[in-house]
This record gives structure tokens, sequence and C-alpha cells, in this order.
């Protein structure tokens, strides 16, 4: 067995400072991620520092009509809040989704966002994989794939990075304040997620020691008409094979909002940019969605076993798609 030390943070600054004092340490919030990674021996951090102490977890307005939701948060805490549920409903939603009732009362939120990947290769210990121990390649390329990326891609990583409500936030033009050695920064949450090219074991640019300390949801009157569609193999707790989260505010029959994003299909929580820029202006109907998803996966790098992932997630964002100007047109569009 390897010795780990354990530390409990009394402040913000206390956690960085202990953070610093060791390279290899890490911050353990809720732990549904991390303790799991340790007994599977994947990583092996020589100190842990309990942050669960730290004042984080508040979900309040912002001036702006937005939402600061603290980065430990619990998950079941943010998905049932008030101003979640009314003004940002594709977050109550992919929360929800997103894991079972257990893991949603243990999970924060920055935890969420900072969750590493399911694929099977890296999670073994064994095999070779370039997020794990970059170098040695990536076993999925080649090997079992049926749940790896599309999108975003490269030949050295396809892993799809596994957070529903990351999905939502993305969608949202969510961003990420942090503390760290630094100082404090806000980091937009596309930004947040690093695209693997040559360098997949960096997923995120913060430094060591950095800390989540809240995620900044700003105000969208789109978002109330919003909703997040999870495809997955069974109706229980699994995992996405593709998501969306939409957006949508119609009026006379045409678009003239929207935002979506997607889950499941990419390396990282998916911005369909294509499929906003093809609908703005066009009209709401079946015709139109379907042309914009077509442009969206138009990119996709299928490998043997997800090939039907590109038209899986076609279908995904025309469904999406249909429900939200259900929902748009309800809400007093025409």
């Amino acid at each position: 067995m390897r010795p780990i030390s354990y530390a409990r943070a009394t402040g913000v600054e206390d956690a960085i400072a202990t953070a610093l004092a060791d390279r290899e340490s890490a911050y353990l919030a809720g732990g549904t991620t991390e303790i799991d990674l340790l007994r599977l021996d994947v990583v092996r951090p020589t100190a842990l520092i309990d942050i669960n102490a730290l004042p984080l977890g508040r979900i309040e307005d912002l001036p702006d009509g937005g939402l600061r939701i603290g980065a430990l948060a619990r998950m079941s805490d943010a998905a049932e809040a008030p101003g979640v549920v009314e003004r940002f409903p594709m977050i109550a939603q992919a929360l929800v989704l997103g894991a079972s009732p257990q893991l949603r009362h243990m999970a924060s939120m920055g935890g969420n966002l900072l969750q590493r990947v399911r694929c099977t290769y890296f999670r073994d210990g064994v095999s070779p994989c370039n997020k794990r121990e970059p170098g040695t390649g990536c076993s999925a390329l080649e090997g079992i794939n049926r749940g790896h990326a599309v999108l975003g891609t490269s030949e050295h990583c396809i892993a799809t990075h596994p957070s529903d409500v990351s999905v939502a936030l993305v969608a949202l033009d969510a961003i990420v304040q942090t503390d760290g050695p630094s100082g404090t920064r806000a980091i937009p949450i596309d930004e947040f997620f690093l695209l693997p090219g040559e360098t997949p074991h960096y997923e995120h640019p913060i430094e060591h020691g950095e800390l989540i300390v809240a995620i900044d949801v700003p105000a969208a009157p789109v978002a109330r008409t919003s909703l997040y569609l999870k495809v997955r193999d069974r109706g229980s707790y699994e995992f996405a094979l593709v998501s969306a989260a939409v957006a949508l505010r119609v009026e006379r029959g045409v678009v003239i909002d929207v935002r979506l994003a997607l889950g499941g299909v990419a390396t990282k929580p998916w911005r369909a940019r294509r499929v906003e820029s093809a609908l703005m202006g066009a009209r709401a109907d079946t015709a139109s969605f379907a042309r914009a998803a077509h442009e969206e996966l138009a990119a996709a790098r299928p490998r043997g076993l997800n090939a039907f992932k590109v038209e899986l997630a076609q279908r995904t964002i025309v469904r999406a798609l249909e429900t939200a100007a259900g929902l748009a047109i309800a809400g007093g569009g025409a």
C-alpha cells in the first residue's frame, strides 16, 4: 500500500497553501470519482486535502439575473434550487439525469466539472493510455470504442467527457471562478475544457493548487424554455451515448435565439455552434433542424464501433429542438 497524508482545510487560502506544499497533492470534496480512481491505482496523490469545510456551498442570485453556484454545492442542492429550476431548467434536468440520488447527495458541482473520463483503458491502470501515461498510446483507437467520441478527437485520445451538467453550462456560457497561487481568475467554461490534441493529459487550464470556488451562470431569458435530453443504453443511471442541452426562442415561427451543446459525442462538452449559426433566422421546423444537425456532424470522425453516434447525434439534436420549439410556443412564442 502507498501512504497518503490527509488534511482538512479551514479556508480557501489554507487549502491553496497546503496544496502548494506538495506537488502530488489533490483536493477532496465529495470524492465520488477521486476515491474510485485511488482504489483502482489510476491516480496516486501523496496527500488529500479535504475542502468540505470551506464556505463554498451557497447558491445565490446575481444582480444581472444570473446565478452563482458555489463549487461545493451538492448536485442535489443545485438541482432543487428554485433559481435553477425556474430560470435554467436544463441545468436542473442535467443534474437529475447525471447521477443516482446517492451520488447527487455526495458529489460537488466543482468536482463534477473536474471528473475524469470513463474510458475503460484509462481506468484499467495497465492499458496504454495517453491520459494516464503520456506517450504510451491510445488503446481505444483500434479497441472497444463504442462509447467514445466522434468530435474533437485526435490521434492521441478519443475519450468522451462524462459530465452531464457541464453540457448545460457550456450551452449557457457559464464562467468558472477560481482562486489559486496566481490569484483569482474567471475562465469561460468552453475554455475550461481542453481538446486532447497532442497533450490529452492536460484537461483544464488550471495550475496545481488552483481551486474552483464558484460557477457563474449569466442571465439568459432564452434558458427558461430549455431542456436536457439524454439518450443512453438504459433508463436507469447510465452515461450518455448522446445528450443535448437546448434553449430556444421562437417568434412568428422563426428562431431568434438558440443555445445548444452536446454530450456523449466529444472529448469535451461540445458547443454546437454550427447548429446555432444555421438556425438563427431560420424557420423553426424539422427540416431546418435536420439541416443544422447534419452541418454540425459533418466534422465527425467515427472509429469502428462508434460510427452509429453520428446519426444518433443528428436525431437527438432534431428531437431536442422539436421539443424545445414546443416549449417556446407554449411559453408565448408563435
